[in-house]
This record gives structure tokens, sequence and C-alpha cells, in this order.
């Protein structure tokens, strides 16, 4: 899967729990978009949908913008 339909489907994901349009570099977590249950929800549907199981000691490295878990996603998927 391409960055861009891993970043497309991020997005929906994640306006589908802050139920708000996010931007690709949106600052998720220093905005405040996304906090800590939040991230838990983010985390759980990223591992349902990818496969990708993000470690909980760096969910908030991760979560840093839609963009960053896309490309966390991309380099943990198998093809």
């Amino acid at each position: 899967m391409s960055k861009q339909k891993i970043e497309a489907r991020v997005a929906e994901l994640i306006e589908g729990v802050v139920l708000s349009k996010v931007d690709t570099d949106t600052l998720l977590v220093e905005s405040g978009l996304i906090d800590s249950l939040a991230a838990v929800d983010v985390a759980l549907a990223v591992e349902r949908e990818f496969g990708c199981k993000i470690p909980p000691t760096e969910i908030d490295v991760h979560l840093e913008s839609i963009s960053t878990l896309a490309d966390f996603i991309a380099s943990h998927q198998s093809n």
C-alpha cells in the first residue's frame, strides 16, 4: 500500500476518534487533539487495520502526526 493511501486511511481513523478534520502534518498530541485515551484508541485501530502494533512506550512518538504514523505503518507492514 502506498504512503498516500496509508495517510488517507490513517486520517479517516484519527478523524473518527477526534471527530474533526485533521491535516497530515497537524501535531496531534502537542495540539491537544489526541489525549492518552484517544492515543490508545488510535493505536488499537492501527493494529486492527494494518497489523502493526505500536509499542506502548512509543505511541506518543508515532502519533506525532498523520504523516509520522503513516511512515511507521509503511515501515512495519509485511508485504
